[in-house]
């Protein structure tokens, strides 16, 4: 039993930490593809920026998906 504690324990400490999703350079793609690399980024930096009132808000995660898409709304009525 003990080895199996420790394999279980090294096998833990040696897998990499998931990553979120980067945001999109659209300098790094092809020109073509540019304009909605663009608009990608651009939905990708409202969207952490309604997380980050989330998380100062400290929203419970079951109100979560209701206050992103809230907050979302209003900065598309914004623009």
């Amino acid at each position: 039993m003990k080895p199996f504690i420790v394999i279980a324990a090294l096998t833990l400490l040696a897998t990499a930490p998931a990553r979120s999703q980067a945001l999109v350079d659209p300098n790094k793609v092809a020109p073509e593809y540019r304009e909605a690399a663009e608009k990608r980024r651009a939905e990708q930096l409202r969207q952490r920026e309604c997380a980050l009132k989330a998380d100062l808000e400290k929203v419970l995660p079951r109100d979560r998906t209701a206050f992103l898409n809230h907050c979302l709304d209003m900065m598309a009525a914004k623009q």
